[in-house]
């Protein structure tokens, strides 16, 4: 097994070449501490994730953990995915920080710390809950825009609020805020969505004042307000009347940071060399995206993409292909991943147009399917519930978990599962359950190992046993928050001490501009003018 020392990881990161660097570890303990660059890819669904992540199998791959030998697991495990150029990070994260490069907490941290560079280089302005809630009772005329998910602006938002996802502000302003005399306010739950959506707008030189909402919802909260919870305002669907306005506001924006818009024909060209890797990335909202994308695309909604770019893409140096319908949040995603990290980033013209070079799908994203196992319904599961020794095991996220689950069942991490070697040891028959079942039956294999007991996924999953009309239990606290390792925790998910947790993720944001500028390998801003094309 090939490893490359820390000194020799520096200098590559240095360079404009492709590397991908992945963590081996789940992403709550990622989140400890990890290397600026790094994105998660813990073994519990790396197998599922690789192929998307990393679209060219020769591409140079480095490992990383903390000990414990997960990044060799992580190695060997892309290795027989066909990975070809993977390497181990010798001595981990530890020997890393012992070299004298930093580590970074959190999450999502290259566009969390960009977020915090926009903010500071565009000088971003900003108001903060008190005088929002002095604007909303003095009568200014004012619009409030959450960035986030429809998901997320439903569970809680800012009183009279819309939700207009990132990606669809500059699309949709014009239609929402007609009138230049009306205050824009963009929020998010922190700081990094509404930063970057008001700035958007500034970019795109709306006549309005746009603010950023310092702190979003929970700044919102600290300050003694109350968020709004189960809203369903959002933006009027299809194409807004203002689209023409929107494309000439975002190709100027794109244009400046180096975008380039190709056809169909450069496309095939792109995806045809295999000497770089491609990402293929749909922008437009999960809905637009099922009802009908180019085959091969993935669904990366624009706003979301930015803030969490280490979701989709793994490889620095790479090549990536935006797509939408009219051109204008793929060249707003676009001019803000080209200032993010040296990508060279491409907006496809026409790739949604019906004809012989563009082949469309419709449906959701398709995912990798699972080998042939034992399957089992849910008249079955109660049978099985009726009889001693039968375990149940639930593969969900944790915080779905305690949402809801089959009552009895336990919690386990996919790749952790011989933890509970024990337990199964004694079982009678193992029913392996998750959301939907799909998780379930890629982990019946890693149970079945374990035992000679029967095993088997439940059809459907938890959502299967909901549709039978069977009852769900939750528990606010089981697992407990320091168990929760496959994800990193937001503030209002933890049982105990939330206010306290947003004030630190607060601070740990607004600390990030401090943190990078010792870290050699980022230079938000200065890619632009150096592409490869």
């Amino acid at each position: 097994m090939r490893a490359i020392t820390p000194h020799a990881l520096a200098c590559r990161l240095a360079e404009r070449q492709e590397l991908a660097v992945l963590d081996a570890r789940e992403v709550g303990e990622f989140g400890a501490a990890h290397l600026f660059w790094a994105v998660p890819c813990p073994l519990s669904t790396a197998d599922l994730i690789a192929p998307c992540l990393l679209p060219r199998q020769s591409v140079p791959i480095v490992a990383v953990d903390a000990a414990g030998g997960h990044a060799e697991r992580l190695v060997a495990m892309l290795s027989r995915l066909g990975y070809g150029d993977v390497s181990l990070l010798a001595g981990g994260v530890e020997a890393w920080r012992q070299a004298g490069f930093e580590l970074f907490s959190g999450i999502n941290v290259p566009s969390k710390a960009f977020g915090e560079w926009v903010e500071h280089h565009y000088g971003t302005e900003s108001i903060d809950a008190a005088e929002l809630q002095r604007h909303r009772d003095s009568g200014t005329p004012m619009l409030v825009l959450d960035s986030r998910t429809f998901e997320e602006f439903e569970r809680m938002n800012i009183p009279g609020g819309i939700s207009v996802p990132g990606g669809e502000l500059v699309y949709r302003i014009a239609d929402l805020a007609p009138d230049p005399a009306t205050l824009v306010v963009v929020n998010c739950a922190g700081r990094t969505r509404s930063i970057l959506g008001a700035e958007s707008l500034r970019r795109a030189g709306i006549p309005n004042r746009v603010v950023a909402l310092s702190n979003g919802t929970m700044g919102w909260e600290l300050a003694g307000f109350a968020c709004e919870r189960g809203a369903r305002r959002c933006y009027p669907p299809g194409t807004p009347a203002s689209a023409a306005l929107a494309l000439s506001r975002a190709s100027r924006f794109a244009a400046q940071a180096g975008v380039q818009v190709i056809g169909s024909d450069d496309l095939a060209r792109l995806a045809a060399d295999s000497a770089r890797t491609l990402y293929l990335l749909d922008v437009r909202s999960p809905g637009e995206y099922r009802a009908g994308h180019l085959a091969g695309s993935q669904s990366a909604p624009g706003g979301q993409l930015v803030q969490a770019t280490d979701r989709w893409i793994a490889v620095r140096g790479a090549r990536i292909v935006l797509i939408d319908d009219t051109g204008v949040r793929a060249r707003m995603a676009g001019g803000w991943l080209r200032q993010m990290a040296p990508w060279d980033v491409f907006v496809v013209e026409g790739a949604l147009e019906t004809g012989p070079e563009n082949r469309l799908e419709s449906g959701p994203e398709p995912r990798p399917e699972p080998a042939d196992g034992p399957v089992i319904t849910v008249p079955e599961l109660l049978a099985w519930r009726s009889q001693p020794g039968t375990v149940i095991l639930d593969c969900a996220p944790s915080p779905d978990y305690r949402e809801g689950h089959i009552p009895g069942a336990l919690w386990a991490i996919r790749s952790r599962i011989a933890a509970l070697a024990a337990t199964l040891a004694g079982a009678s028959r193992i029913a392996v359950t998750s959301p939907d079942g799909w998780l379930a039956r890629h982990s019946v294999a890693e149970v079945s190992a374990l035992t000679r007991a029967p095993a088997g996924a439940l059809a459907g999953g938890t959502g299967a046993w909901v549709d039978a009309g069977q009852p769900l239990a939750a528990t606010a606290s089981d697992p407990p928050d320091s168990a929760c390792v496959d994800v990193q925790l937001r503030p209002y998910d933890r049982t105990t001490g939330i206010e306290a947790a947003m004030r630190a993720y607060l601070a740990w944001e607004v600390g990030l501009p401090a943190q990078i500028a010792r870290e050699a390998s980022v230079a938000f801003g200065e890619t632009i003018g150096h592409g490869r094309s």
